[in-house]
């Protein structure tokens, strides 16, 4: 089996709806939604909670970070709502 359709059929399936949704494959420079680095985590930006939620991997709840973002912001109250503006300019600008 190709590599790239092997690594695809691994992704979890929040970072799958993520791809699809903003048309990346899995090898692009996908760009950190706070700073602008190289993404590297799909992060929910309301908590999946213990024992997860199908409301949690709808496309408004997810967003791309690196990891220093998502270590510093991704799961702080005090950011959720920076979070939540950053994701919702993504939204609104894809065309």
């Amino acid at each position: 089996m190709h590599y790239q359709m092997q690594e695809e059929l691994n992704l979890k399936k929040h970072t799958k709806i993520y791809l699809d949704y903003f048309g990346y494959g899995i090898e692009d420079f996908i760009p950190c939604e706070s700073c602008g680095a190289k993404g590297q985590d799909i992060h929910h930006i309301e908590a999946r909670g213990m024992g997860g939620s199908k409301e949690a991997d709808k496309i408004e709840n997810l967003m791309a970070l690196c990891r220093y973002c998502h270590t510093v912001m991704g799961d702080t109250k005090t950011h959720m709502e920076y979070l939540k503006n950053k994701h919702k300019e993504k939204l609104d600008g894809k065309g």
